[in-house]
């Protein structure tokens, strides 16, 4: 007799759970992303070098020159796979170069990053309208940076869903650190098929993260589902802007770059995920390309390298990083790292595919190729 979908759901989760523990070891519970790198326990090196080659052999010896439907669709059909080993290997360099919340924002003169970073969350709170003691569900919540700033500017409960073991403990350490565990809990779980019934939560909000699915109204069609009837869902979206042309090269380039960089199978135009929120059932409340707002300071600049977006002599390290020679050390670092066994096999590799990311970034950002914030506000309609 064949196993249930159930069972067959269990034995796949048992599986992640145990090659999480072969390449995490104790880590999970390491404050900061480096430590997390070389810390307690280390990394398990060989299931570090199969996250490695499963998630590069998407990669490895392909171009845009050469790039087919055949190659985007075999991607996209193992999104899950392909989206929870790139985290296995990026959340420490994340959280290392980045900090506990992976997305961009936009910046104001005088503001330093981190103070960005938190009102671009607070500004999509505002937007869907959470309010204290909501239940609100967060889609692909990272190590749940947005979901703890959220929950202290609201005082809402959220539910982190995530398909990365090691993130959901980090996520849970950081939670129980900040005294917040009465209003966070993370849990496993696939976008595409959650386990939550139907009308569950009061409010839905994606950061960056529903980039990942192999459809967006896919996913967008759950989160309808799971939503409450006149509750609000807020998204800030990865979009190629429909001045891209799949047909130029350049174009195409700089999306791939993008993709590989950062676990994308496949990414849309903006009139697509437009068009999939519509498909879901939601009524278009507001939508908005952020990153065209008149702004002093472009989204980009943390990538760009570029001192004269310096804000604050906090900014120094984060536009340093990206200069040519803080790549180089950066680089150089890594290897160093990896020869000496302090960090496993593949941080070189993963780190070098970030810079690239980052490059792509910056350059589909300057020729408004691409956004990493089209904000879409849908509410599903009131039940008749």
């Amino acid at each position: 007799m064949a196993p249930s979908k159930i069972e067959l759901e269990r034995q796949d989760r048992a599986r992640d759970a145990a090659f999480n523990k072969a390449m995490h070891g104790e880590t999970a519970q390491s404050t900061g992303g480096f430590r997390a790198m070389i810390g307690k326990g280390g990394k398990g090196t060989d299931a570090q070098r199969a996250a490695v080659d499963e998630y590069f052999k998407h990669w490895d010896n392909k171009d845009a020159k050469d790039e087919t439907e055949e190659d985007r669709a075999k991607r996209t059909a193992e999104y899950a796979t392909l989206t929870r080993h790139y985290y296995n290997l990026a959340t420490d360099l994340y959280e290392y170069g980045w900090g506990q919340s992976f997305h961009f924002c936009r910046y104001s003169l005088g503001e330093n990053f981190y103070q960005a970073i938190a009102r671009h969350e607070h500004y999509l709170a505002h937007q869907i309208g959470i309010k204290e003691g909501m239940k609100v569900l967060d889609v692909g919540c990272g190590v749940g940076g947005p979901a703890r700033e959220i929950a202290k500017f609201t005082g809402c409960h959220i539910t982190g869903l995530n398909n990365n073991d090691y993130q959901i403990q980090r996520a849970t350490h950081y939670a129980a650190k900040d005294g917040l565990s009465n209003q966070l809990k993370f849990v496993k779980g696939d976008f595409m098929q959650m386990d939550f019934p139907d009308n569950s939560f009061d409010a839905v909000y994606a950061i960056e993260a529903t980039v990942h699915a192999p459809k967006l109204e896919g996913v967008y069609s759950e989160i309808f589902r799971v939503l409450k009837p006149g509750g609000v869902f807020g998204v800030y979206e990865w979009l190629m802007t429909d001045d891209y042309d799949n047909n130029n090269l350049e174009h195409r380039e700089i999306r791939l770059g993008i993709e590989q960089g950062d676990g994308i199978s496949n990414m849309v135009k903006i009139s697509e995920g437009l068009e999939a929120m519509k498909i879901a059932g939601f009524d278009l409340l507001h939508h908005e390309d952020l990153a065209d707002r008149p702004d002093p300071i472009p989204w980009y600049w943390p990538l760009a390298g570029d001192w004269k977006y310096m804000q604050s002599v906090f900014d120094t390290f984060t536009i340093a990083r990206m200069t040519w020679w803080g790549r180089t050390l950066a680089h150089n670092f890594a290897a160093f790292l990896e020869l000496t066994r302090l960090a496993p096999a593949g941080t070189k590799k993963t780190a070098d595919s970030l810079a690239r990311a980052g490059d792509c970034l910056v350059a589909g950002g300057a020729k408004h190729l691409f956004t990493p914030m089209y904000l879409m506000v849908g509410k599903k309609p009131e039940q008749k």
